[in-house]
């Protein structure tokens, strides 16, 4: 490891929120482990609200986000250390939960895997790094900035290339003030103050940017036609578990009984969403996955083409009775 208190080595001085000292845990060494769980369970307890102020501005974020996925773009996270990790996270995670193509969340954590589980140096520092990690993007992809400090220049050379290409971009801090603002649309900073342990972020800023994450990639998926009402009917059934889940998913949302869910899902080749429709609208399952392939996989619109069509047949049929 690289002592960066060696003469010579790079060094930065940060100010941002989460380097403060927390007036109210110096003497956290000598707490007991009751008094400390709490202390930090307080802490914990600011930051829900901190994500609250800024909702108004996720929302544009998302809106922005589904208008150009809609035309056929993706979102790239860019992070590095805890923030990188949480944006690797989060893209993982959508494809066994909407069954989100391969490419629409990609996550470029500085230093690659190796990064996952161990500290790699520099790489954060280094913005031509993020330059060419954010090289492919066009103008109708979303580039999302994820850093604690709002200053990392793997980041902010990711979303400077990014802008470049006409890309959408967000970024998402714990520093209201952050270094990178102006390379943002959407700035995504709730102030989560200094840590009990200062400067290490993976507490409540890793916190904030979980829950701000979570928020942002469910709102697109939700608008994007991957659930039904409540429900995750997009969900791939790659164990026990899940398979259980998408027959209990699939007699919830259609009133129908396990036997006919399960010979609905035999009929739809495992594919919930077909199952669905073709229980909703009483219509053979081919017919249900044409409608919900038009409707740009939304099982709603599917459902309301359907039975337009449905009712136009109906009136049609009478009119020449």
């Amino acid at each position: 490891m690289i002592n960066d208190a060696v003469p010579g080595a790079p060094e930065v001085s940060v100010t941002a929120p989460t380097e403060e000292r927390h007036p109210g845990t110096h003497a956290i060494d000598a707490m007991s482990t009751l008094e400390l769980l709490r202390t930090i369970n307080a802490e914990d307890a600011r930051v829900a609200p901190a994500v609250a102020d800024v909702l108004p501005e996720l929302a544009r974020a998302v809106d922005g986000t589904v208008a150009r996925l809609r035309s056929g773009g993706s979102v790239h996270y860019f992070g590095a250390g805890t923030s990188g990790r949480l944006a690797v996270l989060d893209a993982a995670e959508l494809l066994p939960t909407f069954n989100a193509p391969e490419g629409l969340f990609v996550a470029h954590h500085a230093g690659g895997p190796d990064a996952l589980i161990r500290a790699v140096e520099n790489v954060e520092d280094d913005a031509a790094l993020g330059v060419r990690e954010a090289a492919a993007l066009s103008p109708g992809d979303v580039a999302v900035g994820v850093t604690a400090s709002g200053r990392t220049p793997f980041v902010g050379g990711a979303l400077e290339a990014a802008r470049a290409r006409g890309a959408l971009t967000v970024l998402v801090t714990a520093n209201p003030h952050a270094e990178l603002a102006g390379l943002a649309d959407h700035l995504l900073a709730p102030d989560t103050g200094p840590e009990v342990i200062t400067g290490s972020t993976r507490l409540k800023a890793g916190t904030a940017q979980k829950l701000v994450l979570n928020s942002f990639s469910t709102a697109v998926m939700v608008r994007l036609g991957r659930t039904w009402s409540n429900l995750m009917v997009d969900v791939v059934a790659t164990n026990a578990k899940l398979r259980g889940r998408v027959v209990r998913i699939l007699c919830e949302a259609s009133g129908a009984d396990e036997a006919s869910a399960r010979s609905a899902l035999v009929a739809a080749d495992g594919e919930l969403k077909p199952a669905l429709v073709s229980l909703l609208a009483g219509i053979p399952v081919d017919g249900a996955r044409e409608a919900i392939e038009t409707h740009h996989g939304s099982v709603a619109a599917a459902l309301r083409a359907v039975q337009h069509t449905a009712q136009a047949h109906e009136q049609e049929t009478g009119q020449w009775q």
